[in-house]
């Protein structure tokens, strides 16, 4: 009887053991893809993370881009992007499909929350269901405001080097 009991752990710890390090191989194997490129100096770039100085430059400069605001409704009522091609769309409501139909595949997507930790979230999953188009305000609005006093916000946009 001891040893039945003893053969039962073993056996017991082999299935929790094996099932704590399996994975989905397809997943992995599409995210390996995914930052196969994303190497050194180009992380950044690659990983199309927009500075707030780049976000205000494309904006003044007339690049065409498509920001979303991520935040809760909460955090919204207090201030949003004002933005002419901006929405906000929670988080929480982003995935359903009337929202992404609003979502362009013409133009960037920027996407804005408080620090760009929930926007690099939603990037790999808008990525993940097909949109290569999005880019994420590298702080959020916490590093847009500290940048964008009335002084810098009242600049002319930099002339581009030719």
């Amino acid at each position: 009887m001891t040893n039945l009991f003893k053969l039962l752990i073993v056996f017991s710890f082999a299935i929790i053991a094996t099932g704590s390090y399996a994975y989905d191989d397809s997943i992995a194997r599409k995210y390996e893809k995914m930052f196969d490129n994303i190497k050194g100096e180009e992380v950044g770039k690659a990983l199309n993370i927009v500075s707030p100085e780049a976000f205000v430059e494309e904006y003044k400069s007339g690049k065409q881009f498509f920001a979303v605001d991520i935040r809760t409704p909460a955090e919204t009522s207090i201030f949003t992007l004002s933005l002419p091609d901006s929405m906000k769309i929670p988080l929480d409501q982003l995935f359903k499909k009337e929202n992404l139909k609003k979502l362009p595949t013409d133009k960037q997507i920027i996407l804005v929350c408080s620090s760009g930790m929930r926007s690099a979230a939603v990037l790999m999953a808008l990525r993940d269901v097909g949109f290569s188009n999005v880019s994420v305000l590298k702080g959020g609005f916490k590093e847009l405001s500290s940048y964008l006093e009335p002084k810098e916000a009242n600049k002319a946009p930099k002339a581009k080097a030719q």
